[in-house]
């Protein structure tokens, strides 16, 4: 186990962790150099499959054909036949467990007609999540190519983003399987998977140039890391490299929950069809990072209006909440309004008057 606060030792020349949920980087050794990235390249393959099942153009019960093209591409692979038909589930099954490349381009060319056309939408992903030093010539990362490359910084963030669609852990959590009604076996690249514990993924990949590479996911205590290991010289270096960091992470930091640890009191609403309105937290589940150590003494404090006058919208500002350490502020949390609550019409409040004069009579 790592000490917590101590900086694990990483041989690998370039790496990252970060958390999930906040995007805190935890550990960095050259994040933003350039790398070949080799079969991490999947994590971006991956992510535009997983976006298209959740935006529902793609199902996972779709069948798919291998082309010719796919079918002739080496490396990692399960030797798919020209024509051969197979289910969006269990290519996506084959890309994330054994890096099968023929499944990587068969699966591009199903969703954009080409690879060429397919890669144009991983850069403009990349370009919209803000990867910097991220450029994809193709979708398996089976080529070294000078214009194919990432950096463990990127690789973390398209990782953080995949790992938004929860049900791509089914697949990269496989550590044995098959395909071909069993007459196929996988057996997982990534080791992690089999043994250590609170493993959700993620990808690995190797060429001679590439060298070493894995963005490597697992969530304990509910925090989820991504440790990123670059150019390591070989499997257990890549391997010992991403336990340290995952170590030093679930050691040192814990995810404190920033919502309300006590219900909101309704903020009153003046010339409002309803009286009051009930205030919520801005953003669902939001939490903040700090040190293991300081996790059991924190304290919120949570400011609201006195009143607020109708109409009042859903969403619209009412207060907020501060998570402290201390006297120091680590986050603040927006309180809103639940629902949108409308201004009584003057016969509404006529008619409100004349029933309080004929109580008070």
């Amino acid at each position: 186990p790592a000490t917590p606060g101590v900086t694990p030792s990483v041989s690998a020349p370039c790496a990252v962790l970060m958390e999930k949920a906040t995007g805190e980087v935890l550990y960095e050794k050259e994040a933003h150099t350039r790398c070949l990235p080799a079969s991490v390249t999947k994590v971006m393959t991956l992510l535009l499959i997983a976006e298209d099942i959740e935006a529902g153009t793609l199902s996972l019960d779709d069948t798919v054909t291998a082309s010719a093209r796919a079918a002739s591409f080496g490396g990692s692979c399960v030797y798919l036949a020209e024509g051969e038909r197979m289910s969006v589930r269990d290519m996506i099954k084959c890309i994330a467990v054994v890096s099968a490349n023929d499944c990587a381009v068969v699966m591009a060319e199903h969703i954009s007609g080409s690879e060429e056309l397919f890669v144009q939408r991983m850069n403009q992903r990349a370009a919209e999540l803000g990867l910097e030093d991220t450029h994809f010539t193709n979708c398996t990362g089976l080529f070294d190519d000078e214009q194919h490359y990432t950096s463990p910084y990127d690789v973390a963030l398209m990782s953080r983003e995949l790992l938004r669609h929860e049900f791509i852990k089914d697949y990269t959590t496989i550590w044995m399987d098959s395909i071909r009604n069993g007459q196929f076996g996988l057996s997982s690249t990534n080791r992690l998977v089999y043994w250590y514990s609170g493993c959700t993924g993620l990808k690995t990949g190797f060429t001679s140039a590439a060298k070493y590479c894995i963005s490597a996911t697992a969530e304990r205590d509910g925090m989820e890391l991504i440790a990123v290991i670059m150019k390591a010289p070989d499997k257990d270096a890549r391997t010992k490299d991403a336990k340290a960091l995952l170590n030093y992470g679930f050691s040192t930091y814990a995810l404190v929950s920033a919502a309300p640890q006590e219900p909101l009191t309704p903020v009153p609403v003046a010339m409002g069809t309803a009286d009051a309105v009930q205030p919520i937290a801005e953003t669902e589940n939001a939490s903040v990072l700090v040190e293991r150590s300081k996790a059991g003494g924190l304290t919120q404090t949570v400011t609201l209006e006195p009143q607020v006058t109708a109409p009042v919208a859903a969403g619209q500002r009412l207060g907020e909440l501060s998570v402290l350490d201390g006297d120091t502020v680590l986050v603040t949390v927006p309180l809103v309004a639940q629902e949108a609550v409308a201004r009584r019409s003057w016969g509404q409040v006529f008619t409100q008057l004349l029933r309080m004069a004929v109580f008070a009579a």
